[in-house]
């Protein structure tokens, strides 16, 4: 079942919300591999957005101090510490491979190679994934999250409720009600990434995509994007770096591709992320034809206990 609302599948989603000579799909290309964990993308997003400070503290586990996706936290740069792999007594070390991060030039140490730590950083900025099937739409009952012109997902502060259940629906979990600061005009408000809606209004990048000194993210339209993000991952390869994956970008899987898509080094659930979300509103039409027999056999059952109770 593919087409005009559809709850599943590939689709161009700004057509299927009722747009009529729709821009194209944009969407970010967020490239791993030459993220440096600066966090300004976190600082331009908050800046723009106006999102609350969060409640920086060290996690003990990881020199990320901002720790996840929240209400408060539209952008969040993952550290991720990936122990390597210590090649065999009789093998040869790896060479190392240029994947196009910047250097600063550091001075060579005189720390022997077999004593330095064996771990590679593996750094992220993650976001919310503006999916073609987004479930959080599907469940608002106040029309608070709507799909723009653009193809993408946004919130409606002065609409919604604060009811919570795109909260739940989000296979990503990414989109979170404000519990702070005290005397926020959004606190129990739905929040999350809008991609900038404003500024693509006026034909602006968004804030994290402007910020971003080594062009981690990429913003523009998602088929150009993809295409791109392909040729990132061809090339990758061909440097020897056979970890180097996309994820998100596939229209065939169970979010019908998402409008923010990345290119990994490891798997995703590394990353935090699910290896294989599905939209969680899927099974809605087969649960209300279920639903829909099951009370049409009740009313019949009904019906002819009534008829045999005639004389």
């Amino acid at each position: 079942m593919t087409g005009p609302n559809s709850l599943f599948g590939p689709l161009d989603p700004a057509p299927d919300a009722g747009y009529v000579d729709a821009p194209k799909r944009k969407g970010f290309f967020t490239d791993t591999s030459v993220c440096i964990g600066c966090k300004a993308c976190e600082v331009a997003c908050k800046e723009w957005n106006d999102v609350p400070e969060n409640l920086y503290q060290m996690l003990g586990t990881s020199y990320d101090n901002s720790h996840s996706l929240n209400a408060n936290q539209w952008r969040h740069v993952a550290f991720i510490e990936r122990p390597g792999t210590t090649p065999a007594p009789d093998q040869p070390a790896a060479a190392p491979v240029d994947i196009g991060m910047p250097t600063v030039g550091a001075a060579p140490s005189g720390v022997p190679d077999e004593a330095k730590p064996d771990f590679q950083w593996l750094m992220s900025s993650d976001v919310c994934k503006h999916c073609t099937h987004a479930a959080c739409l599907d469940v608002c009952p106040t029309g608070s999250l709507f799909r723009s012109e653009f193809g993408t997902v946004v919130v409606q502060d002065d609409i919604c409720n604060g009811c919570g259940y795109c909260v739940a629906a989000c296979p990503y979990g990414v989109i979170d009600r404000r519990k702070g600061p005290e005397g926020d005009s959004r606190v129990g408000i739905a929040q999350k990434c809008t991609l900038c809606y404003d500024r693509l209004t006026d034909n602006q990048r968004p804030a994290c995509a402007q910020a971003c000194p080594t062009e981690s993210i990429q913003y523009g339209d998602v088929d150009e994007l993809r295409e791109r993000a392909s040729e990132r991952v061809a090339t990758l390869h061909e440097q020897g770096v056979m970890d180097a994956r996309l994820y998100g970008n596939d229209p065939e899987d169970g979010v019908g591709g998402t409008g923010a898509f990345f290119l990994l080094l490891d798997e995703p659930e590394v990353y935090g992320l699910p290896p294989d979300p599905v939209v969680t509103t899927k099974d809605l039409p087969r649960m209300y034809q279920r639903a829909g027999l099951a009370a049409a056999a009740m009313l019949a059952g009904v019906a002819v206990s009534f008829l045999g109770r005639r004389p």
